[in-house]
């Protein structure tokens, strides 16, 4: 029979309440008030609309999460996950899928209905580019923006488990820093903006000859990023990757992983488990690889030749992957469908660098994800969880070492496994699978 409730309980459970419904009316202030910029039906001063809108979002937020999950004890609660419509593929997901998507085609294609936003982007713009804000400032400020505030719920949620707590604190910090403040300040400096989070091929335009060409007429700032995107690409990745796998940058530095493991983590349960998802992307991602590596290969001989092997043919080519890769795969349907495919739709079917990581982690890396097959009980939490859409469960099961090129070692798997079967561990290459 159950316990009547105390009436510290009780509350405790009101004030907890009270907490969600508050944090949940600051949000939808601060969301209105971004409708209403967009849409251009009010006009405040750049200062005021966007202090009021960051600041009224975050405040719901940090008072949202507090009441939603320090109402519970430390540990990973999913109760309702598959009942809830915005993170079981409801309506109320399929509505923000369609809000995101939008979003994105309003900010590729027609920039100039985002107006209202930018305009009050330009004091944070000027303080730390000296110059104007644009639709890429306005993306990157959100972008960021939303890594910070669902990192710190991460954080919060996961507050049991000091890898996740680290893990995520390195993600958000990574975003920030080499990925949002650094790139700024070099605009400021009159140097190429430029992202020292990403390289090729993720961010293949940083090997074109003709941004090298850019790069290297800045002086040694320009210099020192021509020799850092290369060192990273061919020398600090296998390296790196050797040791620690391919977590070290999908789930600990890159900002496409960092976005994914924040904002996305809601919907980590979507991801498709199906055999015929795993056979589909084995395809995809080596495909999006061999290409971008036959555009690099092409657009350097085309430099070298003067033009004179493939002519236009090359240009074409990298426009038309920055377009259907870089624009339509990595941001519309990669972030955009985050509440009906899960989030790593872009990072497990398409991303380049993911797909030299994930055949160096499979073949030649000393990480493992090892098992006791012993203690399993077969609750499929670890499964249900991959974001990568990997069956843990059936190599728990069989007592085998997880080894597989999609894994990004984020780690929920072992942490949500009621009998520590799974550990994240590093070793020997020989003898592993």
């Amino acid at each position: 029979m159950n316990r009547p409730a105390t009436i510290n309980q009780t509350d405790n459970g009101n004030s907890y309440k009270l907490y969600k419904f508050t944090g949940i009316g600051f949000i939808t202030a601060g969301f209105v008030l971004f409708a209403a910029l967009l849409a251009g039906v009010v006009s405040l001063d750049a200062m005021i609309a966007s202090s009021a809108m960051f600041g009224s979002i975050t405040v719901g937020s940090f008072l949202y999460f507090y009441g939603k999950i320090f109402s519970h004890k430390a540990g990973v609660n999913n109760a309702g996950i598959w009942l809830s419509g915005l993170t079981a593929r409801g309506i109320a997901g399929w509505v923000l899928g369609v809000v995101i998507t939008g979003f994105y085609v309003l900010l590729y294609w027609y920039p100039t209905t985002l107006n209202g936003l930018i305009s009050i982007m330009n004091p944070l713009a000027y303080t730390i580019t000296g110059k104007p804000a644009d639709q890429w400032f306005l993306y990157g400020t959100f972008y960021t923006f939303a890594i910070l505030i669902m990192g710190f719920r991460a954080i919060f949620r996961y507050r049991h488990n000091r890898y996740q707590i680290f893990r995520t604190a390195v993600i958000m910090l990574a975003q920030l820093i080499f990925a949002y403040l650094i790139p700024s300040f070099l605009k400021a400096m009159h140097q190429p903006e430029f992202y020292f989070s990403y390289f090729w091929p993720l961010k293949p335009e940083y090997l074109f000859p003709s941004n090298v060409a850019v790069f290297q007429s800045k002086g040694a700032v320009g210099q020192f990023m021509v020799f850092w995107g290369v060192m990273m690409s061919f020398v600090a990745v296998p390296a790196l990757t050797y040791y620690f796998g391919k977590r070290w940058y999908c789930s600990w530095v890159c900002g496409c992983g960092g976005l994914a493991n924040t904002l996305g983590d809601p919907w980590r349960q979507l991801s498709d488990k199906s055999l015929r998802a795993w056979k589909f992307e084995r395809w995809s991602i080596h495909l999006v690889l061999v290409s971008i590596t036959i555009i690099t290969i092409m657009l350097w001989i085309n430099s070298y030749t003067e033009g004179k092997i493939f002519g236009k043919a090359s240009g074409i080519m990298a426009k038309a992957y920055g377009f259907y890769i870089g624009a339509l795969f990595s941001g519309i349907i990669g972030v955009g469908f985050y509440p009906i495919l899960g989030t790593r739709v872009w990072c497990r079917f398409g991303c380049p660098q993911a797909a030299i990581l994930g055949i160096i982690q499979k073949f030649f890396s000393r990480f493992r994800i090892t098992t006791n097959g012993g203690q399993c009980i077969s609750c499929g939490n670890c499964s249900t969880y991959c974001e990568m859409g990997i069956d843990v469960r059936a190599y728990a099961q069989k007592g085998q070492n997880i080894v597989r090129a999609s894994c990004v070692g984020c780690g929920v798997c072992s942490m949500v496994c009621p009998r520590g079967v799974l550990k994240l561990e590093n070793g020997p290459v020989k003898g592993r699978v």
